[in-house]
């Protein structure tokens, strides 16, 4: 499976061992390549993402502060379910605070910031969104939301906003495969990104609306 896109690669190099592994292992349950109630095997775990088992247990209590995983006394820890009734609240907060971190970075993103954003509209450009595995769209659509979210220039805002995007991604996955293409989903990112870099505030803002409430309108049609 493809990763994330290379694009922000750069701004996570210098992650201490804890970070990297809580990042690894968020990614792979919010994609869902650990399956909803799965088993969290520490020592496989460790040894395919080639880390210890201390970082690996710091990011475990993380995760679990985020509802991704879950841990039982005797019984070990697994990852949370999915749970669909969940979409209207996780929608309800997104639309208040997604326009909002679209507009603070289009007002306040910085040089380097705005050069993330352009080089993944450009990425996103040159994708054959048609022809490419849904999956990994996707995995566009996660790192999209992030670099906005890091561009707004809040670190407690894109705390909060990754949390929730995180959540909402796993609905996603779940029902991605009863879904159209979601080639147009992703590719719409580019205006969005386009609008940012130009300090448009508005209209990412307004862009920024509409994708969330078409991401909610998406799942409903699937349920």
């Amino acid at each position: 499976m493809n990763a994330i896109p290379d694009v922000l690669e750069a701004r996570d190099a210098n992650l201490s061992m804890a970070e990297s592994a809580y990042r690894q292992v968020r990614d792979k349950l919010i994609t869902l390549e650990i399956k909803p109630g799965a088993p969290i095997n520490e020592g496989t775990l460790a040894t395919e993402l080639s880390i210890g088992r201390t970082p690996l247990r710091e990011a475990l209590k993380r995760l679990e502060r985020d509802h991704l995983v879950v841990s039982y006394p005797r019984r070990g820890t697994f990852a949370t379910m999915v749970d669909i009734t969940e979409l209207a609240q996780i929608s309800d907060i997104r639309l208040s605070l997604e326009p909002l971190a679209a507009r603070r970075a289009a007002e306040g993103a910085t040089p380097a910031a705005r050069d993330e954003l352009r080089r993944l509209a450009e990425s996103i450009t040159e994708l054959d969104a048609g022809s490419s595995d849904p999956r990994a769209l996707m995995r566009f659509d996660i790192a999209v939301h992030r670099a906005i979210y890091h561009a707004a220039g809040n670190e407690h805002l894109e705390d909060v906003l990754i949390r929730y995007d995180n959540l909402a991604v796993r609905i996603w996955f779940l029902v991605l495969n009863k879904l159209p293409h979601v080639s147009g989903h992703v590719t719409e990112h580019a205006e969005l990104l386009h609008a940012i870099i130009d300090g448009d505030a508005e209209r990412a803002a307004k862009l920024t609306h509409q994708h969330v409430t078409d991401f909610e309108q998406s799942i409903r049609t699937v349920l």
